[in-house]
């Protein structure tokens, strides 16, 4: 029992150091959804060394492919493979295998999908990785959709108890089954960190700069109050992609996580 205790203390100082560790560069992940590979390369030389990590989602990667995520190899620490994945366990297993062949150092899946897919995506990233002798990928599970608010989760998803405790109820789930954290809104993060710990990665999306349209998301933050509800990491999509000077953009979130 004292060993356990300690391990736990040990665990958690090491996430509370972890988090401290990062810097407002470091937290930063610049989601590239954009439908041309050189408009993407060219955001990449551009941001690269400015932002802790890129994000290569559906609608680039199902244009190009891997070469996306190659393209990314020495431009930032974090290359994330947003592609959610969520099917059965065996099918999953083998696109994570795959994703880490190509380069990916961060995969999510569906929580949704159960504890047998993301158990099957844990043996897969770890198996793979140890094939290539590299260093296993983050695995994180997605939660609740920031474009779904409560209403939407009970009356198009069916899906009838509060959003927040579904949320909290999958990322313990995510954490029983290995996996590193969750991506889930800025509004649950707190509570997800209550819940699962400082070790536990918590990714956010629906970030949105202070007045700027939230356009079809409906649960969104800013850059600040996203960190401070626990927040390891802030995807930023279209308030950097959109912005005239993507770089000067990539700037003003950072200085606002200062």
């Amino acid at each position: 029992m004292r060993g356990e205790v300690r391990e736990a203390a040990e665990q958690e100082k090491g996430g509370q150091n972890r988090r401290s560790a990062l810097c407002g560069k470091d937290r930063l992940i610049a989601a590239l959804d954009v439908d041309d590979l050189g408009r993407y390369k060219e955001l990449v030389r551009t941001l690269s060394g400015a932002v802790g990590g890129f994000k290569v989602g559906m609608r680039l990667y199902y244009r190009v492919g891997p070469e996306a995520l190659a393209f990314l190899r020495g431009m930032a620490p974090v290359i994330f493979a947003d592609l959610k994945l969520h099917d059965i366990p065996s099918t999953v297993g083998g696109g994570v295998r795959a994703l880490v062949a190509h380069g990916a150092t961060l995969i999510n899946v569906h929580a949704a999908g159960g504890k047998d897919m993301m158990r099957a995506a844990r043996e897969a990233a770890a198996a793979e990785a140890d094939r290539l002798g590299v260093t296993p990928p983050k695995l994180v599970a997605v939660t609740v959709l920031t474009s779904l608010d409560e209403e939407a989760l009970a009356n198009q998803i069916g899906i009838r108890e509060p959003l927040q405790a579904r949320v909290i109820a999958w990322a313990r789930m995510a954490q029983e089954c290995g996996l590193d954290g969750v991506v889930a809104s800025s509004l649950e993060a707190a509570a997800i960190r209550k819940a699962c710990g400082p070790g536990f990665v918590i990714i956010t999306p629906g970030i949105r700069m202070p007045g700027s349209h939230a356009g079809d998301q409906r649960r969104v933050a800013t850059p600040a109050h996203a960190v401070r509800e626990g927040a390891d990491y802030i995807v930023v999509g279209r308030p950097v992609v959109e912005a005239e000077d993507p770089a000067r953009a990539v700037k003003e979130i950072v200085d606002s996580l200062e």
